[in-house]
Order: C-alpha cells, then structure tokens, then sequence
C-alpha cells in the first residue's frame, strides 16, 4: 500500500471528497501520495547506507573513504568486516589481542602470530591458500596498523609433502585429477 492509497483511506471516512478515479482529489492525492512514496524510498536508502551493518554500496564507500587505504573487496560482508575492524583502532591497539582484533581490516581474515624473536611479528592468512588476491593493497594495510616498531613477516600456506603422504596421494592420482603444479599447491 503507497502513500495515495493510505490517504484515500484516512480521508474516506470523513464523505467529503471525490475519490473517484480521476477527480481532481484523487489526482491531487496521487501527486502527493508519489511525492511521499520517494520520500520514504529516500530515508529507507538513507537510513540503509548509513548503517554499516546494512550498507552494501555508497555507504561502505563513504565508509572506506576515511582511511588510507580501502579494504580488498572480496565480498560485502567481509567489507563490513573490515571496515569495523579499522574502526577498532586506537591508541592502545599495540597488544598481540588488540592487533588481531584489528588486522582484518585488510580485507581478509588475518591472523598475527608472536615468534620466538623479540619484536618480530608473523602474519598468516588462515583460510587462504597461497598468496591471496590484491596482496599488495593488503599488505599496505596490514604495515599501516601493526605498530611500525615490530618486523612483519607474511606467511603463505602451500600443501607440505608430509601431508600429501598422510592423504596418501600419488602421482598418478594428481595426474587423474588435472592438477598443474600450481593448482596442487594450493590444494590444502
């Protein structure tokens, strides 16, 4: 139901107006009922994309456009994601918790881990094989919120041969299934 219709009815009660289709009180309440209808597809449109949690185009951009460097864009929600992540990021955001609470504002699910080595820092991509997409954009990211006082080393997963054994995979079995070289790497 438009707005012409929700005020046909508040006014049909009272018996005083011509709601007849094409009187001039029902074409006066259809331009206004038209005017109200884009009023509210407006503040919908509004009120959608000012939200982060519900914005999926020019709000995640106006979003974006207050950092540095944008996010990857591999879906819609990990934008969210990422863009809540940078939001996180203040002036106590040194800890190896708060770093992880704040580094998927990348674009991806990243995860620092602390080495044996004072100061030294490894970042992993867990639910990523190989070398994820748009890697230098995330890298920037990353080196723009991990203190700048800590060395960063980037961690890519590739199969091991100890668990090509333990799955007990052959030659002839990656020939069966069309690997290349490349793709049997990632195969993780």
């Amino acid at each position: 139901m438009g707005y012409c219709d929700h005020l046909k009815e508040l006014l049909r009660p009272l018996g005083i107006y011509d709601l007849t289709e094409g009187s001039l009180s029902a074409s006066e309440l259809e331009a206004l009922g038209q005017g109200l209808d884009g009023a509210e597809a407006a503040v919908d449109y509004a009120e959608r994309e000012g939200s982060l949690p519900t914005a999926q185009g020019e709000g995640l951009d106006r979003w974006e456009s207050l950092f540095a460097s944008a996010p990857v864009h591999y879906s819609t929600q990990l934008r969210r994601e990422a863009i809540a992540a940078l939001l996180r990021i203040g002036e106590d955001s040194f800890t190896l918790a708060a770093i992880n609470d704040t580094i998927s504002g990348c674009g991806i699910r990243a995860l620092a881990q602390e080495k044996n080595r004072f100061g030294y820092i490894r970042v992993i991509f867990p639910e990523v094989a190989g070398i994820p997409e748009g890697f230098e954009r995330i890298r920037t990211i990353i080196l723009d919120i991990i203190p700048c006082h800590l060395e960063v080393e980037f961690y890519f997963r590739y199969l091991t041969w100890a668990e090509c054994h333990a799955h007990g995979y052959t030659w002839a079995f990656i020939q069966q299934q069309g690997h290349t070289w490349h793709s049997f790497q990632l195969a993780v």
